[in-house]
């Protein structure tokens, strides 16, 4: 219904024209008013939440031609919060360290919360170390990577299958031990 109702049966015209509006080439944050001018109409869908319609979206960017740069960058700078991604940056302290504790959930991406927190990471990372015709800043990328590093069918070393979620991780070899403050999710009583 809202392809016929507010896309007018045209989806990609109006995911072009969302991003058309809200690119303004001189705004620092016209990455982030672009992902909101295709987020927020969306989220009237009943039952979607801002991770599926990140996640979805930005499969679909990423993968336009290349004449739709505009789309391509977009959907690189959408970052997915799942709880893998929440629970990294809780249990490494990394939300601690920049005074943003909160829950997982819609909070993750309010702004100074999670998303904003893996945006300004990826602006350190140079992703075309990784593949030379990757962007410069990808903050997709990065949450990808965080996701991978937890997720069980991917490295599977930060979840709450490998770690008891009471205690802090006791794990020697990880490879961000170093930095990481191995903070509990749940504290036992």
């Amino acid at each position: 219904m809202f392809v016929r109702d507010i896309a007018a049966n045209d989806l990609v015209g109006w995911i072009d024209q969302q991003l058309r509006q809200a690119n303004q080439p001189d705004d620092t944050n016209r990455l982030v008013r672009s992902c909101a001018a295709l987020i927020e109409p969306l989220r009237e869908i009943y039952g979607v939440s801002d991770k599926v319609l990140t996640m979805t979206l930005s499969c679909i960017l990423l993968s336009a031609p290349k004449r739709y740069d505009l789309w391509r960058e977009v959907g690189g700078s959408m970052i997915a919060v799942d709880s893998l991604v929440h629970n990294f940056l809780h249990r490494t302290g990394i939300l601690r360290r920049f005074g943003t504790q909160h829950g997982y959930g819609p909070a993750c991406y309010q702004p100074g919360k999670c998303a904003d927190i893996i945006r300004c990471v990826a602006r350190q990372i140079d992703a075309r170390t990784f593949n030379s015709t990757f962007p410069a800043v990808f903050p997709r990328f990065v949450q990808h990577a965080i996701w991978r590093f937890c997720a069980q069918n991917g490295l599977g070393v930060c979840n709450g299958n490998r770690i008891d979620d009471r205690k802090s991780c006791h794990n020697i070899y990880c490879q961000v031990r170093s930095n990481c403050d191995r903070i509990a999710l749940y504290f036992s009583k």
